[in-house]
């Protein structure tokens, strides 16, 4: 018969918590505080133990340490009122096996009482002596509705051979996106070439794609394979697909409809088999109104659409992604950090994110290094968390017909500081160039 440490200093809950294992079959021992707990440790065989997080003299969060340190390695679930998941990421770094908030789902608690019994013989329940070393999968997918919703989009057209176009703001992940596509199909064996077409000049961008013969043009020193064979059998990833100008825009077409491409300088044409991800932070139905995007081209790269949701938009993995960038930035930077404390992950939460998550790695980056004790707090966030005012309604962006006005009235505003302007409107810099360069006000 296996059994039970119960911590718990409500009394009532405790009983009742008690009775209703006790008819599962469990051996409770019950404890209201950590001393308590602590000797029963020391005295009994306990096999899993369910802790309150809050208790009358300590913490869980302190019986975990405690446990590390007299290197019980007992399987603890954590119960606690205060269901934040900053409390959550905590106790489980910490060594904790899981977590679940009260009132407690008594059939979820069984599930997860019999998960963690079910594999205590192995060395998984160690406790790691780093917990802040914990490794993850860097696709962290989020609780969000709009991240199950992408998600399952993803996993759906990923086995599939149909071209996909990610929409997103800059800094939400397209290229993340785009990679998990590659790696749940059929050509995960295959390489995954990523092309920046904004940072490619237009007169270089044929022999990027399709390559070229030494002496094909002045420059051109020796044979150069392109992106195209490069990814043949794999998938090619075109980001800011928009960019690219309408010559090569008739030469990618061709390419993706025949399925063969010439080197420059080349009069022998080569087949290759490669799948198209493309991705803009545009409006290319605009594009196509303007001319400056083919509308054939268009229809050839969109058999299936993705669109990634901007960072505020799913506030319910705003913290989830700061944990995730805090471990990444802890094993970088040799560093032991926690978590935030209450009034950082507040700002966290709040702050609007205007470069999404390539803006709340880099802060959690910089904060992780200025940190001197166990959590960032707001000091080492930065000022532009705490004093930047939410977008001003009446100058974010709505439409083409008026954005042009809203622009100028952001620079003048912000004395021309480009990086205020964007945050003001609620874009990113990227964003406001191309928008600057469209309306040739640069």
């Amino acid at each position: 018969m296996r059994s039970i440490l119960i911590i718990e200093d409500d009394i009532t809950f405790g009983m009742m918590l008690k009775t209703w294992l006790e008819k599962k079959g469990f051996t409770i021992f019950s404890a209201s505080d950590i001393m308590r707990a602590k000797k029963c440790l020391m005295q009994d065989q306990i096999d899993l133990i369910l802790s309150d997080l809050r208790l009358p003299d300590e913490d869980g969060i302190h019986l975990l340490r405690w446990m590390s340190k007299e290197q019980l390695h007992i399987p603890l679930i954590i119960m606690t009122g205060y269901a934040d998941i900053q409390s959550a990421v905590m106790a489980i770094k910490l060594g904790a096996n899981d977590y679940i908030a009260k009132p407690v789902n008594p059939d979820e608690l069984l599930k997860k009482i019999n998960e963690a019994l079910s594999s205590d013989s192995k060395p998984t329940q160690k406790i790691p002596a780093n917990p802040c070393h914990i490794n993850k999968s860097p696709y962290l997918e989020g609780e969000s509705d709009l991240a199950k919703q992408l998600y399952n989009y993803v996993n759906l057209v990923a086995p599939t051979n149909m071209s996909v176009l990610i929409n997103g703001a800059s800094g939400t992940g397209k290229e993340h996106i785009a990679h998990r596509i590659h790696e749940l199909s059929n050509r995960s064996h295959k390489p995954f070439i990523p092309i920046d077409c904004g940072a490619i000049p237009k007169e270089l961008a044929a022999s990027e794609f399709f390559g070229h013969i030494k002496g094909s043009f002045t420059g051109a020193l020796s044979d150069k394979t392109g992106a195209f064979t490069e990814a043949n059998g794999g998938t090619i990833f075109l980001d800011e697909i928009g960019n690219l100008s309408y010559e090569i825009q008739v030469q990618l077409l061709r390419a993706l409809q025949e399925r063969k491409i010439r080197p420059i300088g080349s009069n022998k044409e080569i087949t290759v088999d490669i799948r198209l991800i493309a991705a803009t932070n545009e409006h290319l139905d605009q594009a196509i109104e303007k001319g400056t995007f083919r509308e054939d081209l268009y229809h050839r790269i969109n058999e299936f659409t993705l669109r990634i949701p901007d960072l505020k938009e799913r506030q319910e993995d705003i913290l989830l992604f700061a944990n995730l960038f805090l471990d990444q930035a802890n094993q970088e930077l040799n560093k032991q950090i926690i978590g935030f404390d209450q009034q950082a992950t507040k700002a966290i939460q709040e702050f609007h994110w205007p470069g999404n998550l390539r803006q709340l790695k880099n802060v959690i980056k910089r904060a992780t290094l200025l940190a001197q004790g166990n959590y960032i707090s707001v000091l080492e966030l930065g000022e532009e968390l705490t004093t930047t005012p939410p977008p001003h309604p009446n100058i974010a962006l709505k439409n083409e017909e008026t954005e042009k006005d809203h622009i100028l009235e952001a620079l003048r505003q912000t004395n021309n500081n480009k990086s205020k302007a964007a945050q003001l409107l609620n874009i990113d810099r990227k964003t406001l160039y191309n928008k600057l360069k469209l309306y040739n006000l640069d």
